[in-house]
């Protein structure tokens, strides 16, 4: 053994030695990553964008150092004041893990959210009269609970199912 820590160990899984001691992630990028994950949920891209991620995830400083070469024409058509600090999260493969984490959390949460808002919906359609329920003629306006109105996916899902 060496260094204190099992040779073995270090093969099998991490390549990180075990005495390095990471930064913690900083509150920009961690808030960043959060809005990306936010979208990229709301954009019903949970799954596409999680398989990518993987698949990319050893590739990470490339793409940091794509995204630098094509800074200049990006920031010439687009105006992103965060593109600098989405660049410089990619460099490092934790921020891969932290964002793929977000994902999967407000893909859960989004489909909570579709599951109580549908369970909710079927119970108002069960109040209708037929000619509502099944023929579409004179469908009352669906008053959603503030529980299910509070939610970041909310804006989308109750203007598309009230109408």
């Amino acid at each position: 053994m060496t260094r204190g820590f099992d040779l073995m160990s270090f093969f099998k899984g991490s390549t990180e030695l075990p005495d390095d001691k990471k930064p913690p992630i900083p509150e920009e990028e961690d808030a960043l990553l959060e809005k990306v994950a936010v979208k990229v949920v709301q954009w019903r891209m949970g799954v596409p964008a999680i398989l990518f991620l993987e698949s990319v995830k050893p590739l990470n400083y490339i793409g940091a150092q794509t995204m630098v070469f094509f800074e200049p024409i990006v920031q010439s058509i687009f105006n992103f004041k965060d593109y600098n600090i989405f660049r410089t999260a990619l460099e490092r493969r934790e921020n891969i893990e932290n964002l793929l984490q977000k994902i999967e959390k407000y893909d859960a949460v989004l489909y909570q959210y579709e599951k109580e808002l549908n369970k909710f919906i079927k119970a108002e359609k069960k109040k209708w009269r037929w000619h509502q329920r099944y023929l579409g003629i004179a469908r009352p306006r669906i008053e959603f609970p503030p529980e299910l109105r509070n939610s970041p996916f909310a804006k989308e899902q109750t203007n598309k199912s009230s109408k």
